[in-house]
C-alpha cells in the first residue's frame, strides 16, 4: 500500500468529530453513534450526547440492536485506545457499514461538544 492509498483509506474510514457532526445534522436518521468503552461505572462517566451504549465487549451478543441500513459511528476512549478499530472490524465482517469516531471522547470534549451524564 503506499502512503497517499493509506490515508485515504483512512479518511475513508474514520470520522473527526467535525466531520460526523457535519455528516449527522445534514442526515441524522442515517447514523448511530455507539460507545464501545468496556469501563466500570465510576470511571466511565459521561457519554457523548445521544450515544448508545455497548461495550465491546457485548458487542457481538448485541448485534441485533444495529441498524444494517445505518453508518454505525463507534468510539472508545482516545487516540491511544484500540476499542473503536476492534469494534469497527467486527461489525464491518458482519456486513454494518461502520467508521471509527477518531480522537474518541477525549477528542469529543476537548472541543466542549455535547455529552450526557450516565447513571
Amino acid at each position: 500500500m503506499s502512503i497517499i492509498n493509506y490515508f485515504k483509506d483512512r479518511i475513508e474510514a474514520t470520522y473527526s468529530p467535525m466531520d460526523y457532526l457535519n455528516a449527522s445534522k445534514n442526515a441524522p436518521e442515517d447514523f448511530v453513534l455507539v460507545d464501545v468503552r468496556n469501563a466500570p461505572p465510576h470511571l466511565k462517566k459521561v457519554k457523548i450526547k445521544g450515544a448508545l451504549e455497548i461495550p465491546l465487549s457485548e458487542l457481538e451478543i448485541r448485534l441485533s440492536e444495529l441498524s444494517r441500513d445505518k453508518v454505525i459511528v463507534v468510539y472508545c476512549w482516545d487516540v491511544w485506545c484500540n476499542m473503536a478499530a476492534h469494534a469497527a472490524v467486527i461489525l464491518l465482517e458482519k456486513g454494518y457499514k461502520t467508521k471509527e469516531l477518531i480522537g474518541g471522547i477525549a477528542a469529543w470534549q476537548s472541543m466542549n461538544l455535547p455529552t450526557e451524564q450516565l447513571v
